[in-house]
């Protein structure tokens, strides 16, 4: 494999961090999900969990800057004690709240209340559905994660999420099952809008799909299965550079459950620490933009996974079909 650093050192003039305008905050890996491709490996059993002071650290930088929104993951977020907090501070500062919900949460003991919270607060979700029918959904997640996950939906719309002129915002999650890229993006939102809709009356606004990143779980699974090189070489050689001005670390700072600060989620859960000359991570009450911006992005070979085809981010496919089969022959390695 061509390592990832040279493959941008020849595809582009530069690789390197710019004006901020996501913060993602990583509350911890405590869930009630354990999933086949989570990549930060969270879990039931797993107790990293953040504090009210590292909270309170980051809504004290976050007042120090402009940054617009505030990307909220886990994890489930919402069983850390300290959820509320983050998302009314942020709120109170003005930002733009996003939170990626499992969607199971909602039944969790005494989180009856989320909904009407979300809804309070306009917080956009970003809820995960890695397909439409009971049993892809189940092996990946959980047995009884689907039939739960619709309720939520359900529930969700009654709030008023993913209607026509309220403004709630509700986007769907896509991770393939297995070891292959996402399909085409748009069409894959056309099947789930009309599936969900006739089978089960849910609305939603937007469909993500997300590589599964060859990482810590995931990364288990498929060499379990065989399939891991077969997987890296799938990434490899469907690297495509026109992806690189918009992957998510360009202009994202990913921050841990201990305050640790990264250029993305996947180098969180790898140690790979930011490129400013210290052994270890930085906290984010250390830190100001200016020792962000403009700076070189740490990066490995588990950056394919979000440059392969039309690119994965947080925010689903970086390029449309049309504009990844126009690069095609001129931009891919």
């Amino acid at each position: 494999m061509l390592p990832f650093a040279h493959r941008i050192k020849e595809r582009s003039d530069g690789f390197t961090k710019r004006a901020v305008d996501v913060l993602q905050v990583n509350m911890g890996k405590y869930c009630n999900q354990a999933c086949l491709h989570c990549h930060v490996e969270a879990g039931p059993g797993r107790k990293e969990m953040m504090t009210r002071q590292t909270v309170a650290a980051i809504l004290s930088f976050l007042e120090r800057t402009d940054i617009p929104t505030v990307d909220i993951t886990g994890g489930a977020p919402e069983l850390n004690p300290n959820f509320d907090t983050l998302v009314e501070g942020s709120a109170r500062l003005g930002r733009h709240v996003m939170d990626r919900c499992n969607l199971t949460v909602l039944f969790e003991p005494a989180k009856e209340y989320l909904p009407e919270f979300f809804r309070r607060h306009r917080v956009e979700l970003v809820c995960s559905l890695p397909c439409y029918t009971a049993e892809n959904v189940d092996r990946q997640r959980g047995a009884g994660t689907f039939d739960l996950s619709i309720r939520a939906l359900r529930r969700l719309n009654e709030w008023g999420y993913g209607m026509p002129g309220t403004g709630l915002a509700l986007e769907l999650v896509y991770n393939p099952v297995g070891a292959y890229l996402p399909p085409p993006q748009d069409k894959l939102e056309q099947d789930y809008r009309r599936i969900l809709k006739e089978k089960f009356g849910i609305a939603f606004n937007r469909l993500y799909c997300l590589a599964n990143m060859p990482i810590t779980r995931f990364e288990k699974f498929l060499k379990l299965g065989g399939e891991y090189d077969g997987y890296i070489g799938l990434l490899e050689s469907s690297f495509n550079a026109a992806t690189l001005d918009k992957v998510m670390c360009r202009n994202l700072v990913s921050v841990g459950w201990d305050g640790s600060v990264y250029d993305c989620d996947f180098n969180q859960m790898l140690d790979l620490t930011l490129r400013n000359g210290k052994a270890n991570p930085p906290k984010i009450w250390e830190l100001s933009l200016a020792d962000l911006v403009g700076k070189p992005i740490a990066v490995g070979n588990h950056c394919y996974g979000c440059t392969a085809g039309p690119g994965s981010s947080c925010g689903g496919a970086l390029i449309s079909e049309k504009d990844d089969a126009r690069s095609k022959g001129t931009t891919k390695g």
